[in-house]
């Protein structure tokens, strides 16, 4: 089990930058796979970004490549999403996910939703032009 809290959110300019977090309790953060993911209303949830336990190796979606940086801190047990250069489109609110990883899997980022077994409420995160 583990919980996830999001923060960070709020309103921002075009072009501006925001650094969100998720603080997430236990013990074995270390070993969870992480993700962000973002939804509209009326909208499906769409991956933002991932990054594994063992390397962080990390993965993005297209619209955010050169943009979005995921990192984490394992001895805060924290993951962030520093983005940059904000648009419109980015506007949404901001979920974090977890999913436990282990010696044997395949240390590849996962970019679909159905991978992730824990979830965040949320932040909202609104770019205004």
């Amino acid at each position: 089990q583990v919980q996830l809290v999001e923060s960070g959110g709020g309103l921002v300019q075009a072009g501006g930058s925001l650094r969100l977090s998720c603080a997430a309790s236990g013990r074995t953060f270390s070993r969870y796979h992480m993700a962000w993911f973002r939804q509209v209303p009326g909208k499906e949830r769409r991956f933002v970004a991932a990054i594994t336990w063992r390397a962080g190796r990390s993965n993005y979606a297209d619209s955010v490549k050169g943009r979005f940086t995921i990192s984490r801190d394992n001895a805060k047990n924290t993951v962030y999403l520093q983005m940059n250069s904000l648009t419109p489109e980015d506007t949404a609110v901001y979920y974090c996910a977890a999913v436990k990883g282990s010696d044997y899997d395949s240390d590849v980022p996962r970019a679909y939703e159905s991978a992730y077994d824990y979830w965040g409420q949320g932040t909202q995160v609104t770019v205004s032009s």
